[in-house]
């Protein structure tokens, strides 16, 4: 049972990688935080790709606190 599982859950991901190289995301070579959660959630959301389903990620709103450089 675990075997077809783990079958399962190769497919689901390569279907979602597919998904990810038809929509050009690996072509760029610079990618930030939105580009780079939207690669990951269209891998994971794998099949769902092909039903409409059209996860993004906006990292413009996360309010995080970086350090700054020291002067």
């Amino acid at each position: 049972m675990s075997r077809i599982l783990s079958l399962l859950v190769v497919v689901w991901l390569v279907i979602g990688a597919l998904a990810a190289y038809q929509r050009d995301y690996f072509a760029d070579t610079e990618t930030n935080c939105a580009e780079a959660g939207s690669i990951a959630l269209t891998i994971v959301a794998g099949p769902l790709n092909y039903m409409g389903v059209n996860p993004e990620v906006d990292c413009e709103d996360v309010d995080v606190d970086v350090p700054e450089p020291s002067e």
